[in-house]
């Protein structure tokens, strides 16, 4: 029998004249299983942005999986350990060891091995949520994956890096830029001879997020009364998706993993679609505003403007996931988030308040229009004043 128990240690290491420290902790709980149903999963976390809070959810989920009976959370120590989802590892995620380490740090594979604990230490099944291109401590992770002889090695890409031929939502065989860090790491896992799957997520959202740009986008001009800039007529579709979803999509390897390892490439999203004029409506219907004005413009007459998504269609559906792996679906929509909980979330961190500056959104909808010769009053002035020198 294997008992996992609270302990706490702090390992120095210094290998091959390179140190680093790697702090480990395990959030006190007792769990008391078979050895030969033991199973370990590693996920390894990024400092944030839109992928930090996946570690987070993912590392619940697979303490109440049949399969893992122990989860190792590797975080890259840049993170900020006052921010969400960080600050709650304590708290919440109790029985799941938590080391930290500089990811960002060149290694190689036996520096890799020591930061998780030395010569003996081993992972069945890895989570990679590093999302880094095939070099320095991710190339070294890869090559300890492969020396442990993993059982599944799963990895958080971005459909981002596709090259949309015009079909939507976009299949997983729709061709992708081939310098992208993360095909670059795809090859080079699929050279290792990793038993691999790679997901490909998009537009993540979610309580514990440390990056909130893509909805806040609408809320900001919202809630100070001003017009919403919206490229083409705002009928494109876009797939934001809840990060304990993401989570579930992740962990649904567990259902079929010969499918998994044949199939390879999933999709990472909901299948709840949304337009971008329905993400306005749904953001004016929790800040209870009945009447807001858009702003349709032409992208291309505009350098790069602050909208948060493509000017064009751009989703991915999980169809495969739901045929091949069983994934039930997503169990979060925008609608009822929004409404319980983000724009809650959004006013807390001061967002109706923040200084923001509207020069962008001023040329789309005045300076396009009407080219001042002189000064043109708009209900941009409060936050960008012009200030302009007239000829005497």
């Amino acid at each position: 029998m294997i008992t996992s128990t609270n302990n706490s240690l702090v390992k120095v290491l210094t290998l091959l004249g390179w140190s680093a420290v790697a702090t480990a902790f395990v959030v006190p709980q007792t769990r008391t299983f078979p050895t030969e149903l033991y199973s370990s999963a590693l996920i390894v976390q990024n400092k944030g942005g839109g992928h930090g809070e996946i570690g987070y959810h993912l590392a619940q989920l697979l303490q109440d999986h049949p399969k893992i009976t122990s989860v190792t959370i590797l975080q890259d120590d840049a993170c900020d350990d006052e921010a969400e989802p960080f600050c709650s590892y304590f708290p919440d995620l109790r029985g799941v060891t938590i080391m930290k380490a500089p990811l960002s740090a060149e290694c190689d594979r036996f520096q890799m091995q020591g930061m998780l604990g030395g010569r003996d230490a081993r992972f069945d099944y890895v989570w990679d949520n590093n999302s880094k291109k095939p070099t320095g401590g991710a190339l070294a992770l890869l090559e300890c994956a492969a020396a442990w002889n993993v059982t599944l090695y799963t990895y958080v890409s971005s459909a981002g890096m596709y090259k949309p031929q015009g079909v939507f939502p976009m299949p997983e065989d729709t061709p992708v830029k081939e310098t992208a860090d993360q095909n670059l790491f795809d090859q080079k896992a699929i050279e290792l001879n990793l038993p691999y799957v790679s997901f490909r997520p998009q537009y993540i959202y979610g309580p514990k997020a440390n990056k909130n740009d893509y909805l806040d986008y609408f809320l900001d001009r919202l809630v100070r009364e001003l017009p919403v800039p919206i490229p083409g007529d705002g009928s494109q579709l876009v797939s934001l998706t809840h990060a304990r979803d993401v989570a579930s999509l992740l962990a649904s390897v567990l259902n079929n993993e010969d499918a998994a390892k044949q199939q390879r490439f999933f999709n990472c999203g909901t299948d709840q679609l949304v337009s971008y004029k329905d993400v306005a409506d749904i953001c004016a219907k929790a800040a209870a505003i009945e009447k807001y004005e858009t702003e349709f413009y032409d992208a291309e007459l505009f350098d790069k403007t602050k909208f948060p998504f493509r000017d064009t269609d751009f989703y991915v559906a999980p169809d495969k996931a739901k045929e091949l792996l069983g994934w039930s679906g997503p169990t979060h929509n925008l609608k009822d988030d929004m409404t319980e909980w983000y724009f809650e979330q959004y006013k807390a961190r001061g967002g109706p308040e923040k200084k923001m500056s509207f020069l962008k959104d001023w040329e789309i909808v005045v300076g396009s229009k009407t080219p001042p010769p002189g000064y043109v009053e708009s209900i941009y002035d409060k936050y960008d004043p012009l200030v302009i020198e007239m000829e005497k």
